[in-house]
């Protein structure tokens, strides 16, 4: 394990991704988030689709119907499709600050449906994070926008996605993962343009650009994975957090976008009950196997 090489892996990956952000959040201004859907589906799934079968993985598999993994597609559409609206309806910071609730849902969904048992100090944690999302949200206020609901919606998607990878089943790859997740999109993207106004005719400064978010996408999802395997995941995950450093300065540079105070103290909350949720389960996880080796009998 090469902890030092793991987080420098996530905090590519996560500027990577905001980077993405900010080339899909400039193209839905102009262009059916349907549309964005299917372009960003049709190039990252033929991308990793080619990548596996370099690999030696092929695509077409039945792997591809193991409920866990039609459960991890499904998450993938729910929560890039919405997080992809929200970012075309509301400020890129407001956006990825949302969007750090991630880890909470899924420590949530852990405890709801898979049985995980946690102490009161996690579910506090919890509890205070989903706070830092109503400071930020402010429903009931005039600050208040609905449109919000849909970063929260991708924020959930994503941890069903999340929790579905962890009981995948081991002959399936990664590769193949990203190529379906990718490759759902675009039925989702083609449903959305059927209520929408249709396709629209794209120049070439907007092919650059979904060239860019493709690229971005695909080498971000690829530095995450390598992340995950180089160093301890207690470790490495933390360091997704430093999406939220680089969303807010794309946001401040490019978007012209100045979030108030609400906005940074909620997004502090949130970040800080994540952190301690990622902390507290590492230190738990250690204690529980330095307990099952200094239980273990000694060889004769």
């Amino acid at each position: 394990m090469n902890n030092l090489r793991g987080a420098f892996l996530m905090i590519l990956a996560m500027t990577g991704f905001a980077a993405e952000d900010a080339f899909i959040k400039i193209l839905a201004a102009d262009m059916p988030m349907g549309q964005v859907l299917i372009y960003l589906g049709a190039g990252g799934g033929l991308g990793f689709a080619l990548l596996a079968n370099r690999a030696g993985h092929c695509v077409v598999s039945r792997g591809f119907w193991h409920p866990m993994v039609l459960l991890r597609n499904g998450g993938e559409i729910v929560g890039t499709a919405a997080f992809i609206t929200a970012l075309s309806l509301i400020p890129l910071s407001l956006a990825t600050a949302l969007l750090q609730t991630n880890p909470l849902f899924v420590t949530l969904g852990a405890i709801l449906f898979f049985g995980e048992t946690v102490g009161w100090r996690r579910w506090l944690a919890i509890g205070i994070g989903l706070g830092g999302v109503l400071v930020m949200l402010r429903p009931g206020l005039a600050a208040f926008d609905p449109n919000a609901l849909f970063a929260v919606l991708g924020a959930l998607g994503l941890a069903v996605r999340d929790l579905a990878l962890r009981h995948r089943p081991a002959s399936v790859h990664a590769l193949q993962l990203s190529a379906w997740g990718f490759s759902m999109l675009v039925p989702v993207g083609l449903g959305m343009l059927v209520f929408d106004q249709g396709p629209v005719r794209i120049g070439g400064t907007q092919l650059l650009q979904l060239a860019a978010a493709i690229g971005l996408a695909m080498a971000a999802y690829h530095a995450l994975t390598h992340a995950m395997r180089e160093g301890e995941v207690g470790f490495v995950t933390p360091f997704r957090y430093v999406r939220v450093v680089f969303g807010f300065a794309v946001a401040w540079v490019i978007f012209a976008e100045r979030p108030d105070l609400w906005m940074f103290v909620g997004a502090a909350i949130v970040v800080g009950a994540g952190l301690y949720t990622l902390v507290r389960e590492r230190r738990l996880t250690r204690a529980a196997r330095a307990a099952g080796h200094t239980s273990s009998p000694c060889p004769p």
